[in-house]
Protein backbone atom coordinates (compact mmCIF):
# COMPACT_ATOMS: atom_id res chain seq x y z
CA UNK A 1 0.00 0.00 0.00
CA UNK A 2 1.55 3.37 -0.75
CA UNK A 3 1.68 6.47 1.07
CA UNK A 4 -1.13 7.85 -0.87
CA UNK A 5 -3.52 5.42 0.74
CA UNK A 6 -2.18 4.51 3.65
CA UNK A 7 -3.49 8.41 4.36
CA UNK A 8 -7.11 7.98 2.81
CA UNK A 9 -6.84 4.84 5.53
CA UNK A 10 -6.21 7.30 8.05
CA UNK A 11 -8.43 10.10 7.58
CA UNK A 12 -11.36 7.38 7.36
CA UNK A 13 -10.72 6.23 10.80
CA UNK A 14 -10.16 9.56 12.42
CA UNK A 15 -13.70 10.58 10.72
CA UNK A 16 -14.99 7.37 12.28
CA UNK A 17 -13.73 7.87 15.88
CA UNK A 18 -14.60 11.77 15.65
CA UNK A 19 -18.09 10.85 14.55
CA UNK A 20 -18.46 8.80 17.55
CA UNK A 21 -16.79 11.22 19.75
CA UNK A 22 -20.04 13.81 19.02
CA UNK A 23 -22.61 11.27 19.39
CA UNK A 24 -21.25 10.23 22.90
CA UNK A 25 -21.10 13.83 23.63
CA UNK A 26 -24.55 14.97 22.70
CA UNK A 27 -25.75 11.10 24.17
CA UNK A 28 -24.00 12.67 27.45
CA UNK A 29 -25.46 16.32 27.01
CA UNK A 30 -28.93 14.55 26.59
CA UNK A 31 -28.54 12.61 29.64
CA UNK A 32 -27.14 15.39 31.84
CA UNK A 33 -29.63 17.57 30.74
CA UNK A 34 -32.35 15.04 31.21
CA UNK A 35 -30.78 14.71 34.71
CA UNK A 36 -31.44 18.33 35.56
CA UNK A 37 -34.86 18.72 34.26
CA UNK A 38 -35.48 16.11 36.85
CA UNK A 39 -33.76 17.71 39.66
CA UNK A 40 -34.64 21.28 38.51
CA UNK A 41 -38.34 19.74 38.51
CA UNK A 42 -38.24 18.05 42.12
CA UNK A 43 -37.22 21.23 43.25
CA UNK A 44 -39.91 23.16 42.10
CA UNK A 45 -42.12 20.22 43.60
CA UNK A 46 -40.75 20.50 46.85
CA UNK A 47 -40.55 24.53 47.11
CA UNK A 48 -44.36 25.14 45.54
CA UNK A 49 -45.30 22.01 48.26
CA UNK A 50 -46.23 23.04 51.79
CA UNK A 51 -45.83 20.94 54.86
CA UNK A 52 -48.65 21.46 56.97
CA UNK A 53 -47.99 22.06 60.52
CA UNK A 54 -48.80 18.99 62.94
CA UNK A 55 -50.52 19.26 66.68
CA UNK A 56 -50.27 16.56 68.31
CA UNK A 57 -51.38 14.19 65.29
CA UNK A 58 -54.04 16.86 64.00
CA UNK A 59 -53.11 19.04 60.87
CA UNK A 60 -53.73 23.00 60.78
CA UNK A 61 -56.42 22.23 58.69
CA UNK A 62 -58.60 20.25 60.73
CA UNK A 63 -57.76 22.55 63.73
CA UNK A 64 -59.19 25.50 62.13
CA UNK A 65 -61.83 23.23 60.29
CA UNK A 66 -65.32 24.45 61.07
CA UNK A 67 -69.12 22.71 61.75
CA UNK A 68 -71.83 23.81 59.87
CA UNK A 69 -74.66 25.51 62.27
CA UNK A 70 -77.98 23.14 63.28
CA UNK A 71 -81.06 25.52 62.95
CA UNK A 72 -84.55 24.25 64.40
CA UNK A 73 -87.70 24.29 61.66
CA UNK A 74 -88.33 27.69 62.22
CA UNK A 75 -84.85 28.99 62.11
CA UNK A 76 -83.43 29.28 65.15
CA UNK A 77 -79.71 28.42 66.08
CA UNK A 78 -79.45 25.47 67.88
CA UNK A 79 -75.47 25.19 67.45
CA UNK A 80 -72.53 27.45 66.30
CA UNK A 81 -69.53 27.85 66.03
CA UNK A 82 -67.49 30.23 67.82
CA UNK A 83 -64.05 31.38 66.89
CA UNK A 84 -62.17 31.19 69.94
CA UNK A 85 -57.86 31.46 70.34
CA UNK A 86 -55.76 28.36 71.14
CA UNK A 87 -52.42 28.73 72.53
CA UNK A 88 -49.80 26.32 71.63
CA UNK A 89 -45.90 25.98 71.83
CA UNK A 90 -42.62 25.24 69.66
CA UNK A 91 -40.62 24.03 71.98
CA UNK A 92 -37.09 23.86 70.14
CA UNK A 93 -37.79 27.67 69.39
CA UNK A 94 -38.36 28.03 73.23
CA UNK A 95 -34.44 29.97 75.18
CA UNK A 96 -35.54 29.77 78.62
CA UNK A 97 -37.83 27.47 79.44
CA UNK A 98 -38.15 28.42 83.01
CA UNK A 99 -38.51 32.09 82.48
CA UNK A 100 -41.34 30.52 80.31
CA UNK A 101 -42.84 28.73 82.61
CA UNK A 102 -43.39 31.85 85.28
CA UNK A 103 -44.49 34.11 82.44
CA UNK A 104 -47.15 32.08 81.12
CA UNK A 105 -48.37 30.93 84.62
CA UNK A 106 -48.75 34.84 85.47
CA UNK A 107 -51.32 35.07 83.08
CA UNK A 108 -52.84 31.19 83.44
CA UNK A 109 -52.15 30.40 86.96
CA UNK A 110 -54.66 27.24 86.67
CA UNK A 111 -51.88 25.50 84.65
CA UNK A 112 -49.85 23.33 86.71
CA UNK A 113 -45.93 24.24 86.77
CA UNK A 114 -44.17 20.63 86.25
CA UNK A 115 -47.10 20.07 83.93
CA UNK A 116 -46.36 23.09 82.01
CA UNK A 117 -42.47 22.55 82.16
CA UNK A 118 -42.57 18.86 81.14
CA UNK A 119 -44.67 20.68 77.56
CA UNK A 120 -42.08 22.99 77.20
CA UNK A 121 -38.91 21.46 77.80
CA UNK A 122 -37.63 19.00 74.67
CA UNK A 123 -37.36 19.07 71.08
CA UNK A 124 -40.97 18.63 69.89
CA UNK A 125 -42.39 20.12 66.79
CA UNK A 126 -46.02 21.69 68.32
CA UNK A 127 -47.94 20.98 71.44
CA UNK A 128 -51.00 22.45 73.16
CA UNK A 129 -50.72 24.40 76.06
CA UNK A 130 -53.88 25.69 76.89
CA UNK A 131 -57.18 25.47 74.46
CA UNK A 132 -59.98 27.91 73.87
CA UNK A 133 -58.80 31.18 75.73
CA UNK A 134 -60.63 34.65 75.09
CA UNK A 135 -59.39 37.19 72.85
CA UNK A 136 -58.03 39.44 76.60
CA UNK A 137 -55.74 36.18 77.33
CA UNK A 138 -54.73 36.12 73.90
CA UNK A 139 -53.53 39.52 74.25
CA UNK A 140 -51.74 38.92 77.62
CA UNK A 141 -50.06 36.21 76.07
CA UNK A 142 -48.35 38.17 73.18
CA UNK A 143 -47.44 40.77 75.22
CA UNK A 144 -45.30 38.55 77.22
CA UNK A 145 -43.14 38.23 73.99
CA UNK A 146 -41.47 34.57 74.33
CA UNK A 147 -40.11 33.15 71.30
CA UNK A 148 -41.95 29.66 70.50
CA UNK A 149 -45.58 30.79 71.85
CA UNK A 150 -47.60 31.01 69.24
CA UNK A 151 -52.02 31.42 68.93
CA UNK A 152 -54.03 29.18 66.41
CA UNK A 153 -58.26 30.10 65.41
CA UNK A 154 -60.21 27.18 66.04
CA UNK A 155 -63.69 26.63 66.11
CA UNK A 156 -65.68 26.09 69.66
CA UNK A 157 -68.94 24.87 69.57
CA UNK A 158 -71.69 26.38 71.16
CA UNK A 159 -75.44 25.94 71.94
CA UNK A 160 -77.44 29.32 72.69
CA UNK A 161 -80.21 26.99 74.35
CA UNK A 162 -77.98 24.80 76.95
CA UNK A 163 -79.68 22.35 78.07
CA UNK A 164 -82.93 22.41 76.29
CA UNK A 165 -82.03 19.90 73.73
CA UNK A 166 -79.04 18.51 75.09
CA UNK A 167 -80.08 14.88 74.08
CA UNK A 168 -81.08 15.72 70.09
CA UNK A 169 -77.68 17.75 69.29
CA UNK A 170 -75.53 15.76 71.10
CA UNK A 171 -72.24 17.67 71.85
CA UNK A 172 -68.42 17.51 70.65
CA UNK A 173 -65.35 16.89 72.49
CA UNK A 174 -62.31 19.92 72.19
CA UNK A 175 -61.22 18.93 68.66
CA UNK A 176 -64.97 19.28 67.74
CA UNK A 177 -65.65 15.93 66.55
CA UNK A 178 -69.12 14.91 67.37
CA UNK A 179 -69.74 12.32 70.36
CA UNK A 180 -73.13 11.53 70.59
CA UNK A 181 -76.76 13.04 69.39
CA UNK A 182 -77.17 15.10 65.72
CA UNK A 183 -73.60 16.14 66.03
CA UNK A 184 -71.93 12.55 65.85
CA UNK A 185 -74.59 12.10 63.26
CA UNK A 186 -73.49 14.86 61.11
CA UNK A 187 -69.90 13.77 61.34
CA UNK A 188 -70.83 10.01 60.24
CA UNK A 189 -72.83 12.08 57.30
CA UNK A 190 -69.15 13.47 56.03
CA UNK A 191 -68.50 16.34 57.67
CA UNK A 192 -65.82 15.15 59.19
CA UNK A 193 -64.31 14.18 56.09
CA UNK A 194 -64.51 17.41 54.69
CA UNK A 195 -62.36 18.80 57.84
CA UNK A 196 -59.88 16.51 57.48
CA UNK A 197 -59.01 17.71 54.09
CA UNK A 198 -59.37 21.25 55.05
CA UNK A 199 -63.00 21.62 53.21
CA UNK A 200 -64.75 23.00 55.76
CA UNK A 201 -61.89 25.51 56.77
CA UNK A 202 -62.17 29.20 56.52
CA UNK A 203 -65.74 29.35 54.98
CA UNK A 204 -69.24 29.22 56.56
CA UNK A 205 -71.27 25.18 55.94
CA UNK A 206 -74.94 25.41 54.61
CA UNK A 207 -76.92 25.15 57.71
CA UNK A 208 -78.96 21.84 59.23
CA UNK A 209 -82.45 22.47 59.48
CA UNK A 210 -83.68 19.98 61.89
CA UNK A 211 -87.41 19.42 62.75
CA UNK A 212 -87.20 20.35 66.29
CA UNK A 213 -89.53 23.38 67.29
CA UNK A 214 -87.06 24.86 69.75
CA UNK A 215 -90.86 26.61 71.14
CA UNK A 216 -92.05 23.09 71.55
CA UNK A 217 -89.47 21.62 72.98
CA UNK A 218 -88.20 24.45 75.82
CA UNK A 219 -92.46 23.88 76.47
CA UNK A 220 -91.84 20.08 77.58
CA UNK A 221 -88.72 20.34 78.88
CA UNK A 222 -90.16 23.24 81.31
CA UNK A 223 -92.90 20.59 82.53
CA UNK A 224 -90.85 17.69 82.90
CA UNK A 225 -88.30 19.44 84.99
CA UNK A 226 -91.70 20.78 87.23
CA UNK A 227 -92.96 16.76 86.95
CA UNK A 228 -89.52 16.06 88.56
CA UNK A 229 -89.92 18.01 91.48
CA UNK A 230 -93.48 18.12 91.69
CA UNK A 231 -93.46 14.26 91.48
CA UNK A 232 -90.76 13.28 93.23
CA UNK A 233 -89.37 11.62 89.91
CA UNK A 234 -86.04 10.29 89.43
CA UNK A 235 -86.37 10.67 85.56
CA UNK A 236 -88.42 11.51 82.73
CA UNK A 237 -89.27 11.87 79.34
CA UNK A 238 -90.96 12.93 76.16
CA UNK A 239 -91.54 13.40 72.65
CA UNK A 240 -93.76 14.49 70.32
CA UNK A 241 -94.21 13.45 66.64
CA UNK A 242 -95.56 14.88 63.15
CA UNK A 243 -98.13 12.11 63.21
CA UNK A 244 -97.97 12.40 59.41
CA UNK A 245 -94.72 12.66 58.78
CA UNK A 246 -92.56 11.33 61.59
CA UNK A 247 -90.94 14.52 62.32
CA UNK A 248 -89.46 14.80 65.40
CA UNK A 249 -90.80 18.01 66.72
CA UNK A 250 -89.70 17.66 70.54
CA UNK A 251 -87.76 15.37 72.73
CA UNK A 252 -86.33 15.13 75.91
CA UNK A 253 -84.84 12.58 78.58
CA UNK A 254 -84.10 13.70 81.88
CA UNK A 255 -81.76 13.90 83.30
CA UNK A 256 -79.79 15.34 80.83
CA UNK A 257 -76.69 17.74 80.63
CA UNK A 258 -75.26 20.90 79.13
CA UNK A 259 -73.92 20.09 75.75
CA UNK A 260 -71.66 23.58 76.45
CA UNK A 261 -69.72 21.09 78.82
CA UNK A 262 -68.94 17.92 77.29
CA UNK A 263 -67.90 16.30 80.84
CA UNK A 264 -71.22 16.88 81.93
CA UNK A 265 -72.79 13.69 79.44
CA UNK A 266 -70.65 11.47 81.40
CA UNK A 267 -72.93 12.14 84.80
CA UNK A 268 -74.58 9.13 85.83
CA UNK A 269 -78.24 8.64 84.14
CA UNK A 270 -77.38 11.12 81.61
CA UNK A 271 -78.87 9.03 78.36
CA UNK A 272 -81.64 9.00 75.90
CA UNK A 273 -84.45 7.48 77.32
CA UNK A 274 -86.38 7.96 74.15
CA UNK A 275 -84.48 6.50 71.87
CA UNK A 276 -81.90 4.22 74.08
CA UNK A 277 -84.09 3.53 77.06
CA UNK A 278 -85.83 0.12 77.00
CA UNK A 279 -89.07 -0.52 79.06
CA UNK A 280 -92.12 -2.09 79.99
CA UNK A 281 -94.37 0.13 79.23
CA UNK A 282 -97.60 -1.28 80.78
CA UNK A 283 -101.29 -0.21 79.66
CA UNK A 284 -100.45 2.44 76.70
CA UNK A 285 -99.44 -1.58 74.57
CA UNK A 286 -103.28 -1.94 75.12
CA UNK A 287 -103.59 0.37 72.04
CA UNK A 288 -101.38 -1.95 70.63
CA UNK A 289 -103.41 -5.23 72.00
CA UNK A 290 -106.87 -3.28 70.59
CA UNK A 291 -105.61 -2.08 67.03
CA UNK A 292 -104.15 -5.56 66.61
CA UNK A 293 -107.79 -7.11 67.38
CA UNK A 294 -110.13 -5.09 66.22
CA UNK A 295 -108.24 -4.99 62.38
CA UNK A 296 -108.33 -8.50 62.59
CA UNK A 297 -111.55 -8.38 62.68
CA UNK A 298 -111.99 -10.83 65.77
CA UNK A 299 -112.88 -8.25 67.53
CA UNK A 300 -115.56 -5.85 67.26
CA UNK A 301 -116.76 -2.70 68.95
CA UNK A 302 -119.78 -4.20 69.96
CA UNK A 303 -118.37 -7.58 71.28
CA UNK A 304 -118.32 -8.18 75.38
CA UNK A 305 -116.05 -9.85 77.66
CA UNK A 306 -116.63 -11.24 81.41
CA UNK A 307 -114.21 -9.62 83.20
CA UNK A 308 -115.74 -10.74 86.67
CA UNK A 309 -112.48 -13.32 87.52
CA UNK A 310 -109.16 -13.67 86.74
CA UNK A 311 -107.66 -15.05 83.74
CA UNK A 312 -105.50 -18.08 85.10
CA UNK A 313 -102.57 -20.32 83.87
CA UNK A 314 -102.22 -23.17 86.13
CA UNK A 315 -101.48 -21.45 89.41
CA UNK A 316 -101.06 -17.67 88.61
CA UNK A 317 -103.52 -15.56 88.19
CA UNK A 318 -103.97 -12.04 86.38
CA UNK A 319 -106.71 -9.98 87.50
CA UNK A 320 -107.10 -6.02 86.82
CA UNK A 321 -106.49 -3.22 89.17
CA UNK A 322 -109.46 -2.23 90.83
CA UNK A 323 -111.18 -3.87 88.20
CA UNK A 324 -115.37 -3.33 87.54
CA UNK A 325 -116.02 -7.05 88.54
CA UNK A 326 -118.60 -7.46 85.40
CA UNK A 327 -119.21 -8.14 81.71
CA UNK A 328 -117.56 -5.31 79.81
CA UNK A 329 -118.28 -4.15 76.39
CA UNK A 330 -114.73 -3.58 74.19
CA UNK A 331 -115.22 0.39 74.74
CA UNK A 332 -115.44 -0.60 78.75
CA UNK A 333 -112.54 -2.55 78.05
CA UNK A 334 -110.37 0.09 77.19
CA UNK A 335 -112.23 2.92 79.14
CA UNK A 336 -111.01 0.93 82.70
CA UNK A 337 -108.10 -0.46 81.08
CA UNK A 338 -109.06 -3.93 82.15
CA UNK A 339 -106.49 -7.12 82.08
CA UNK A 340 -108.55 -9.48 82.27
CA UNK A 341 -110.75 -7.89 78.96
CA UNK A 342 -107.99 -7.01 77.22
CA UNK A 343 -106.34 -10.57 77.26
CA UNK A 344 -109.55 -12.52 76.49
CA UNK A 345 -109.41 -10.24 73.34
CA UNK A 346 -106.03 -11.09 72.12
CA UNK A 347 -106.91 -14.74 72.59
CA UNK A 348 -109.59 -14.60 70.37
CA UNK A 349 -106.72 -12.87 67.89
CA UNK A 350 -104.17 -15.92 68.62
CA UNK A 351 -101.01 -15.77 70.26
CA UNK A 352 -99.02 -16.41 67.06
CA UNK A 353 -100.93 -13.35 65.30
CA UNK A 354 -100.21 -10.91 67.98
CA UNK A 355 -96.45 -11.80 67.87
CA UNK A 356 -96.97 -11.40 64.21
CA UNK A 357 -98.80 -7.61 64.52
CA UNK A 358 -95.96 -7.06 66.80
CA UNK A 359 -93.43 -7.70 63.64
CA UNK A 360 -95.74 -5.57 61.83
CA UNK A 361 -95.18 -2.49 63.76
CA UNK A 362 -91.70 -2.89 64.30
CA UNK A 363 -91.51 -3.93 67.83
CA UNK A 364 -88.78 -6.41 67.17
CA UNK A 365 -86.48 -4.11 65.76
CA UNK A 366 -84.68 -1.08 66.61
CA UNK A 367 -85.57 2.28 65.37
CA UNK A 368 -83.07 4.13 63.34
CA UNK A 369 -82.94 7.43 62.83
CA UNK A 370 -79.87 10.71 62.79
CA UNK A 371 -79.44 9.87 66.02
CA UNK A 372 -76.44 7.21 67.07
CA UNK A 373 -78.29 6.05 70.50
CA UNK A 374 -80.20 3.18 70.08
CA UNK A 375 -80.22 0.26 71.95
CA UNK A 376 -82.51 -3.19 70.07
CA UNK A 377 -86.19 -4.00 71.96
CA UNK A 378 -86.12 -7.05 73.92
CA UNK A 379 -89.32 -9.00 72.27
CA UNK A 380 -89.02 -13.12 72.36
CA UNK A 381 -88.85 -14.52 69.24
CA UNK A 382 -92.43 -15.89 69.50
CA UNK A 383 -94.68 -15.92 72.48
CA UNK A 384 -96.36 -18.62 74.63
CA UNK A 385 -99.73 -18.11 76.35
CA UNK A 386 -98.88 -16.66 79.31
CA UNK A 387 -96.15 -14.28 77.30
CA UNK A 388 -98.81 -13.58 75.16
CA UNK A 389 -101.02 -12.62 78.14
CA UNK A 390 -98.85 -10.51 79.99
CA UNK A 391 -97.68 -8.70 76.59
CA UNK A 392 -101.32 -7.67 75.59
CA UNK A 393 -101.09 -5.15 78.62
CA UNK A 394 -97.92 -4.04 78.53
CA UNK A 395 -95.56 -6.01 80.64
CA UNK A 396 -92.34 -9.24 79.91
CA UNK A 397 -91.11 -7.15 77.15
CA UNK A 398 -89.85 -4.00 76.49
CA UNK A 399 -89.15 -1.21 73.74
CA UNK A 400 -88.22 2.49 73.78
CA UNK A 401 -91.03 5.10 73.86
CA UNK A 402 -90.05 5.77 70.23
CA UNK A 403 -91.21 2.54 69.20
CA UNK A 404 -94.28 3.33 71.31
CA UNK A 405 -95.01 6.66 69.84
CA UNK A 406 -94.50 5.43 66.34
CA UNK A 407 -97.18 3.15 66.71
CA UNK A 408 -99.21 5.34 67.98
CA UNK A 409 -99.14 7.96 65.34
CA UNK A 410 -99.78 4.75 62.66
CA UNK A 411 -103.23 3.64 64.99
CA UNK A 412 -104.24 7.50 64.35
CA UNK A 413 -102.88 8.43 61.11
CA UNK A 414 -105.42 6.29 59.09
CA UNK A 415 -103.17 3.37 59.72
CA UNK A 416 -99.52 4.39 57.92
CA UNK A 417 -95.92 3.40 60.19
CA UNK A 418 -93.97 6.25 59.42
CA UNK A 419 -90.48 6.08 60.39
CA UNK A 420 -89.19 8.99 62.70
CA UNK A 421 -86.84 11.55 61.44
CA UNK A 422 -85.55 14.47 62.96
CA UNK A 423 -84.61 16.00 59.41
CA UNK A 424 -87.14 17.70 57.48
CA UNK A 425 -90.22 15.63 55.45
CA UNK A 426 -93.15 15.88 53.78
CA UNK A 427 -96.54 14.05 54.06
CA UNK A 428 -95.77 12.67 50.43
CA UNK A 429 -92.11 11.84 50.96
CA UNK A 430 -93.44 10.07 54.15
CA UNK A 431 -96.61 8.10 53.06
CA UNK A 432 -94.12 6.53 49.88
CA UNK A 433 -91.87 5.62 52.57
CA UNK A 434 -94.26 4.17 55.13
CA UNK A 435 -95.61 1.11 55.63
CA UNK A 436 -99.81 0.15 56.22
CA UNK A 437 -100.40 -1.66 59.53
CA UNK A 438 -103.98 -1.20 59.65
CA UNK A 439 -106.79 -0.10 57.82
CA UNK A 440 -108.64 3.73 57.38
CA UNK A 441 -111.38 1.56 59.61
CA UNK A 442 -109.48 0.23 62.36
CA UNK A 443 -107.61 4.09 62.65
CA UNK A 444 -110.73 5.70 63.01
CA UNK A 445 -112.05 3.35 65.77
CA UNK A 446 -108.39 3.63 67.65
CA UNK A 447 -109.74 7.41 67.40
CA UNK A 448 -112.40 7.14 69.09
CA UNK A 449 -111.67 4.91 71.67
CA UNK A 450 -108.78 7.27 72.86
CA UNK A 451 -111.09 10.19 72.52
CA UNK A 452 -113.26 8.34 74.75
CA UNK A 453 -110.89 7.32 77.42
CA UNK A 454 -110.17 11.15 77.58
CA UNK A 455 -113.66 12.07 78.48
CA UNK A 456 -114.85 9.73 80.61
CA UNK A 457 -112.05 7.39 81.27
CA UNK A 458 -108.32 6.92 82.77
CA UNK A 459 -107.19 10.36 80.92
CA UNK A 460 -110.36 12.56 81.97
CA UNK A 461 -107.38 14.59 84.22
CA UNK A 462 -105.31 15.42 81.17
CA UNK A 463 -108.60 16.40 79.62
CA UNK A 464 -109.74 18.90 81.77
CA UNK A 465 -106.09 20.28 81.60
CA UNK A 466 -105.99 20.08 77.89
CA UNK A 467 -109.67 21.41 77.54
CA UNK A 468 -110.49 22.32 73.90
CA UNK A 469 -107.83 20.80 72.04
CA UNK A 470 -109.76 17.54 71.29
CA UNK A 471 -107.38 15.14 72.64
CA UNK A 472 -107.38 11.32 72.89
CA UNK A 473 -105.25 9.43 75.30
CA UNK A 474 -103.69 6.36 77.22
CA UNK A 475 -102.61 5.75 80.42
CA UNK A 476 -99.88 3.39 81.25
CA UNK A 477 -98.63 2.61 84.88
CA UNK A 478 -96.43 -0.24 84.81
CA UNK A 479 -94.96 -2.42 87.63
CA UNK A 480 -90.66 -1.90 87.58
CA UNK A 481 -88.72 -5.50 87.49
CA UNK A 482 -86.13 -4.91 90.17
CA UNK A 483 -83.39 -7.72 91.11
CA UNK A 484 -85.74 -9.72 88.83
CA UNK A 485 -89.06 -8.89 90.72
CA UNK A 486 -92.20 -7.56 90.36
CA UNK A 487 -94.09 -6.02 93.13
CA UNK A 488 -91.70 -3.37 94.53
CA UNK A 489 -94.01 -0.81 95.02
CA UNK A 490 -92.08 1.34 92.05
CA UNK A 491 -93.48 2.54 88.74
CA UNK A 492 -92.82 3.63 85.33
CA UNK A 493 -95.60 5.68 84.72
CA UNK A 494 -96.68 6.71 81.02
CA UNK A 495 -99.18 8.70 78.77
CA UNK A 496 -99.87 8.85 75.06
CA UNK A 497 -101.88 11.15 73.91
CA UNK A 498 -103.25 11.98 70.28
CA UNK A 499 -104.66 15.63 69.03
CA UNK A 500 -106.98 17.09 67.54
CA UNK A 501 -108.63 13.90 67.04
CA UNK A 502 -111.18 14.81 64.56
CA UNK A 503 -108.02 14.77 62.07
CA UNK A 504 -105.43 14.25 64.30
CA UNK A 505 -101.94 16.22 63.48
CA UNK A 506 -99.54 14.87 66.62
CA UNK A 507 -98.71 11.88 69.08
CA UNK A 508 -96.93 12.24 72.14
CA UNK A 509 -95.17 9.95 74.76
CA UNK A 510 -94.76 11.01 78.61
CA UNK A 511 -92.92 8.80 80.80
CA UNK A 512 -92.31 9.35 84.45
CA UNK A 513 -89.94 7.17 86.30
CA UNK A 514 -90.86 6.76 90.37
CA UNK A 515 -93.41 9.03 90.67
CA UNK A 516 -94.85 9.87 94.34
CA UNK A 517 -98.48 11.14 94.46
CA UNK A 518 -98.39 14.84 94.51
CA UNK A 519 -100.64 15.30 97.56
CA UNK A 520 -101.80 13.03 100.31
CA UNK A 521 -104.80 12.97 98.41
CA UNK A 522 -103.42 12.02 94.99
CA UNK A 523 -103.78 8.96 93.28
CA UNK A 524 -100.04 7.25 91.80
CA UNK A 525 -101.33 5.83 88.64
CA UNK A 526 -100.41 7.53 85.83
CA UNK A 527 -103.38 9.92 84.67
CA UNK A 528 -102.60 11.73 87.95
CA UNK A 529 -99.01 12.19 86.95
CA UNK A 530 -98.15 11.40 83.25
CA UNK A 531 -101.96 12.93 82.26
CA UNK A 532 -101.55 16.15 84.06
CA UNK A 533 -97.95 16.81 82.49
CA UNK A 534 -99.29 15.96 78.61
CA UNK A 535 -102.39 18.41 79.36
CA UNK A 536 -100.39 20.87 81.16
CA UNK A 537 -97.94 20.66 77.76
CA UNK A 538 -100.74 20.48 75.46
CA UNK A 539 -102.47 23.68 77.06
CA UNK A 540 -99.07 25.51 75.87
CA UNK A 541 -97.63 23.87 72.51
CA UNK A 542 -101.61 24.09 70.99
CA UNK A 543 -101.64 27.41 70.19
CA UNK A 544 -97.90 27.13 69.00
CA UNK A 545 -98.87 24.65 66.44
CA UNK A 546 -101.62 26.24 65.22
CA UNK A 547 -104.31 24.46 66.77
CA UNK A 548 -107.88 26.38 67.77
CA UNK A 549 -109.26 25.24 71.20
CA UNK A 550 -112.92 24.99 70.55
CA UNK A 551 -115.81 23.40 72.13
CA UNK A 552 -115.78 19.86 71.97
CA UNK A 553 -119.17 18.91 73.44
CA UNK A 554 -120.54 18.13 70.65
CA UNK A 555 -117.99 16.27 69.11
CA UNK A 556 -117.94 13.81 72.43
CA UNK A 557 -121.21 13.29 72.53
CA UNK A 558 -121.28 11.76 69.50
CA UNK A 559 -118.06 10.04 69.93
CA UNK A 560 -119.86 8.64 73.30
CA UNK A 561 -123.22 7.92 72.13
CA UNK A 562 -121.13 5.86 69.22
CA UNK A 563 -119.31 3.70 71.91
CA UNK A 564 -121.88 3.30 74.65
Amino acid sequence: MDTTDQTIVLEGTNSIRAATTRRRITIMAIVVAIGFAVVMGRLVQLGSTKTETVIEGRTISEIEASRPPILDRNGLPMAVDVRVPSLYAEPRRIIDVEEAVVAVRSVLPELDEAWLRDRLTGDQGFVWVKRELTPAIRERIMRLGIPGLDFLTESRRFYPGGTDAAHILGTVNIDSEGIAGIERGIDDGGVAALQAVGLARNQILEPIELTIDMRVQHAMRTELVDAIERYKSIAAGGVMLNARTGEVLAMVSLPDFNPNVPSTALEEGRFNRITAGNFELGSVVKTVSFAAALDSGAVTLDDTFDARFPVRFGRFAINDFRGEGRILTVPEIFRYSSNVGTIQMMQQLGKDNYHGFFSRIGFDQSIVTELPERTPPRVATSFSEVAAATASFGHGFSVSPLHMARALAAFVNGGNLISPTFYPRDEETALAGSTRVISEATSAQMRQLLRFNAVVGSGSRMNRLALGYRVGGKTGTAEKVIDGRYGTGKNLNVFVTAFPMEDPQYVMLILLDEASPETPQSGNTAGWNAGEVSGRIISKVGPMLGIVPEDSRSFDDRIIAGLQ
